[in-house]
């Protein structure tokens, strides 16, 4: 068999890989604080005599896009959007620390603090923060969450822990969608990060964008594909004179 139907193979493999992110891109394009995802593949050249111009498309680093997304004002008093480059930080239902961008919080039937996806969110200290029963909530920009009960003043039950990733130690995405610092190990709370209160984060997904890198992907599957019928048929033909013989 023509060695071109296995450089073909791993074109359509990358094709479908890379098509799998782009759907999942889009599928959260209304998901607040998403970060969209990117593959990346790189070219590598099959060693061996004669072999010089088989090239397969290999799997590389795949990481996230990095940018803010749209704005989007709820004017509730616990939604808020982490400034510049800060991550909330939350419990992931492994037990262990994770982050995202996703600022929109309440609070659970227990008086647990949690945002939209239900998981709770951590203080500076690093444990749950928990609101008294019956308390109004409220967030200050650095993050700190207050409480105020009928007839008392309000009272401080903790800082929300806000961080940031650094070169050395940056973010990576898990497979439940939160992102854990590359080390392992949990990040210090960053003392100077900012929340701006009342709005919340949207998704950096550009849809059109998704849309046409999509039928772009398309097509190059259909290519590689091509290529792997055409070599079927050769192979075909070949047989087929040998035989006659």
């Amino acid at each position: 068999m023509d060695r071109l139907i296995y450089t073909a193979m791993s074109g359509a493999t990358a094709a479908s890989q890379r098509q799998a992110v782009l759907s999942n891109n889009l599928a959260n394009v209304s998901t607040n604080g998403f970060r969209a995802e990117m593959s990346t593949f790189r070219a590598d050249p099959l060693q061996g005599d004669g072999a010089s111009t088989r090239v397969f498309a290999v799997e590389a680093t795949a990481g996230y896009l990095d940018k803010p997304g749209s704005v989007q004002r709820t004017n509730r008093p616990m939604d808020s959007m982490a400034r510049d480059n800060a991550w909330f930080a939350v419990q992931a239902l492994d037990g262990t620390e994770a982050y995202t961008r996703n600022g929109a919080m309440d609070v659970a039937t227990d008086g647990t603090i949690v945002n939209s996806n239900g998981l709770p969110v951590l203080s500076d200290g690093g444990a749950p923060l928990v609101a008294p029963a019956g308390s109004e909530l409220s967030m200050g920009n650095d993050g700190v969450v207050s409480a105020k009960q009928p007839g008392q003043p309000p009272t401080t039950i903790g800082k929300i822990k806000l961080v940031k990733p650094t070169p050395e130690d940056p973010l990576k995405r898990g497979a439940d969608g939160l992102f854990r610092a590359r080390s392992g190990e949990p990040l210090n709370a960053d003392p100077t990060s900012r929340v701006e209160v009342g709005v919340l984060e949207g998704s950096n997904v550009n849809p059109v964008e998704t849309m046409v890198g999509m039928i772009q992907v398309a097509r190059q599957f259909e290519a590689q594909m091509r290529l792997i019928q055409s070599v079927e048929a050769n192979d075909k033909s070949a047989s087929q004179l040998l035989g006659s013989r």
